[in-house]
């Protein structure tokens, strides 16, 4: 058992010391409540991002998202902000143990009244996976981190979207990963606001539907819905397939 350092803000966690990208990122991660997974990591390889770009990573957890693109894209800097105080000191501990924080912070706050250091229309893209939950679809869960995880403290997908929306620049890129069958919800809260969609199903494998997708849009595009192959996730067996493990081991960007 690791126990995080506090500077005083919030008492220490018990976490666990996880590998991420085949070792190439050591995570520390509260044991409870949400534990990062392969979402933001599939999440992080579906930016297109260059040299010089500024990311914001809504909702950054402990950082896992915005660490796994940093650690991939040299010239990227990476502005995270996070409702939880607690996870808030723990991303910032794995950005520094990581060689990462010149690149990367995180910011506390939440989407609803955002920290006054972000400011709207400033960033290139901004990546998000939103709480799968909001309050008409609410979950129980048994710690109240995991619930906020879930919930985004009550804030709807709609707003959620919105707030990533209004911190893009013009033409600006939204990237996102959610449940497959959230698309019609995320479509609507999309229209209007955002076009040139992308589709980027994340197939299970054995003929299964996608649970998880991909979606990026350009903020103020009128371009066309576009729906990609995708990438089938397991091989026979539940072993990663190639194109899965390059992802997750590797720190591979997605034909995205």
């Amino acid at each position: 058992m690791v126990e995080t350092k506090s500077r005083g803000l919030v008492p220490p966690m018990p976490c666990s010391d996880d590998a991420f990208l085949g070792g190439d990122l050591q995570i520390l991660q509260p044991h409870a409540g949400y534990r990062a997974g392969i979402d933001p990591v599939f999440l992080a390889a579906a930016l297109s991002a260059e040299a010089g770009i500024h990311v914001l990573d809504a909702g950054a957890g402990v950082g896992v998202g915005g660490l796994c693109l940093a650690q991939r894209e040299e010239g990227v800097r990476v502005t995270g902000v996070e409702l939880q105080p607690q996870l808030v000191e723990i991303a910032q501990q794995n950005a520094r143990r990581n060689g990462l924080d010149a690149r990367v912070s995180v910011l506390q706050g939440d989407i609803i009244k955002p920290p006054s250091e972000l400011t709207a229309g400033s960033f290139d893209q901004v990546m998000v996976n939103p709480p799968f939950y909001d309050q008409h679809g609410r979950v129980r869960a048994a710690q109240e981190p995991k619930i906020l995880s879930h919930m985004g403290d009550g804030a709807t997908l709609d707003e959620w979207l919105a707030f990533c929306l209004k911190m893009l620049k013009p033409k600006g890129e939204l990237s996102l990963i959610h449940r497959a069958d959230r698309l019609g919800d995320i479509l609507h809260c999309l229209e209007g606001r955002a076009g040139g969609i992308r589709l980027f199903p994340l197939w299970p494998g054995g003929g299964k539907p996608a649970k998880r997708l991909l979606v990026k849009a350009v903020k103020g595009s009128g371009a066309p819905l576009s729906v990609l192959p995708g990438l089938t996730l397991h091989e026979t067996g539940r072993r990663f397939t190639k194109g899965a493990d390059d992802v997750l081991r590797h720190g591979a960007a997605l034909p995205f």
